[in-house]
């Protein structure tokens, strides 16, 4: 026997005991956006650092101007250091009503399916997900005595709350956090019995477009016909955005996009991303994106253009005849690849002014934004923890991107200069920010044997 199938066979003699231990970090409600919570945050910072030292890792409970910032690092002399983050807080649980059990009393139940399942909130996001990287580690000393890769753990209590302290503690702290890859377990499952890797993650740029023509509202019985209507030119201006086969149409916004190898778009065939299964539970039935584009591609390795909201004129009971002065709309842009969220910025606004009537005018309000980070495809780590996780689950993973957006890898891109690898055992169905979240028992013992084939194959 290896070590590391003594390694797995410590990680399932001890899942009861694994399981207690993270009962006693669910029952704390770290609810970080509540500031009465506050101290149940420190308390449950200040039991994952308990926890960590008794593996024998020096463990640190950082403060911030927020909730603090658990740092747990080994100095096993390994060639090689990962770096793990993780968050710690978790959601408010209103409406409470709508719970099967007390959110913060956790307990295993069978799901309709017949699967066990660990309910409560965080048991998904992202207490359980973080307890299977810290669970492996503690397989792995107890066997060994060592770790194959030396790590240093990062769990904040801000993640649920905009990470607002997280950018300058990475700052302040780069040399103390220096390793040569990150991992992330806040991500999910392809499907139950199918893991993925998350190798890339849309960047994101939003503004609000404000459009004024009239100097105040006018009665649209006097001036209909005549006077210009800032919510007719708005609709006009975002609605030519998209041409007819889907692309968008704004000069210059696909600079810096990038093209996935042809072996990844040949993977992304094989997975049965479809309309029906995609879009039909939702109630919608026809992708709109790019008609020449993958249902895959469009969501996860193409940029998009969105109108999040959009207002002006009478908007009470009843009816009101203005031709209202000023228009607005929220808009937000995902990234792909080596876009830059500043030029699609100047971009789109110099695309609304070039079509703007000689007599209206036009503001912006925002433009912040984050880019893209990408892993690539020929990373050797990738290939290693992609092999892992097919030796645990007898399948190899999906590698594909993330539609949305973890502003935080980008950080650890730009401010540490390391590659992340984003690796969680999350269900759809899961319920997270919901009543009555879920982590499947498969998904907590399974993602523990999971990092504990990774950490072995990252040192290899």
């Amino acid at each position: 026997m290896t070590d590391l199938d003594r390694v797995l066979a410590q990680v399932d003699a001890d899942l009861d005991a694994s399981l207690e231990r993270l009962f006693a970090f669910l029952r704390i409600p770290s609810i970080s956006t509540d500031r009465a919570y506050a101290q149940e945050c420190r308390r449950a910072g200040q039991w994952l650092v308990d926890d960590l030292a008794s593996l024998g890792l020096k463990s640190t409970l950082n403060d911030t101007p927020g909730h603090p910032i658990v740092t747990g690092r080994s100095e096993m002399g390994a060639a090689k250091r990962v770096m793990f983050y993780g968050h710690y807080d978790v959601q408010p649980v209103d409406p409470l009503n709508l719970w099967d059990n007390p959110p913060f009393e956790p307990k295993i139940v069978d799901g309709p399916d017949g699967t066990k399942r660990i309910v409560a909130r965080g048991s998904s996001d992202d207490k359980g997900q973080v307890m299977t990287f810290v669970e492996a580690c503690r397989a792995y000393l107890k066997v060994a005595g060592t770790l194959p890769v030396d790590v240093t753990i990062m769990v904040e209590g801000e993640e649920e709350n905009g990470s607002g302290n997280l950018p300058p503690f990475l700052a302040a702290n780069r040399d103390a956090l220096k390793a040569d890859l990150a991992l992330v377990c806040d991500t999910g499952m392809w499907d139950p019995q199918t893991p993925s890797i998350v190798i890339s993650l849309r960047g994101l740029m939003h503004d609000e477009i404000v459009i004024t023509c009239a100097d105040r509202d006018l009665h649209s019985g006097y001036y209909g016909g005549a006077a210009a209507n800032p919510l007719h030119v708005l609709a006009k201006i975002l609605g030519e955005v998209h041409g007819p086969d889907g692309r968008i149409t704004i000069p210059g916004f696909y600079d810096g996009v990038i093209e996935p190898p042809d072996h990844v778009k040949a993977e992304w065939a094989k997975l049965d991303l479809t309309p029906e299964n995609f879009l039909g539970p939702i109630g919608l039935a026809n992708p709109i994106g790019e008609q020449d584009r993958s249902l895959v591609e469009m969501i996860s390795s193409r940029p998009t253009f969105e109108v999040n909201g959009m207002w002006g004129g009478y908007l009470g009971e009843g009816s009101k005849t203005v031709i209202p002065s000023i228009a607005t709309a929220k808009i937000s842009c995902r990234l792909v690849a080596d876009q830059d969220p500043v030029q699609v910025r100047d971009a789109v606004r110099a695309y609304v002014r070039s079509r703007l009537p000689a007599d209206c005018k036009v503001e912006f309000l925002g433009g912040e934004g984050s880019r893209a980070v990408a892993v690539s495809h020929d990373n050797p780590d990738l290939a290693k923890a992609a092999q892992a996780l097919a030796d645990e689950w007898g399948k190899a993973p999906v590698t594909v991107g993330e539609g949305g957006s973890i502003p935080i890898v980008g950080h650890f891109k730009k401010t540490l200069g390391q590659d992340t690898l984003l690796v969680g055992f999350a269900q759809d169905d899961d319920r997270i920010h919901s009543p009555n979240e879920k982590y499947d028992l498969a998904s907590f013992h399974k993602g523990i044997r999971s990092w504990v084939r990774i950490l072995a194959a990252l040192a290899a």
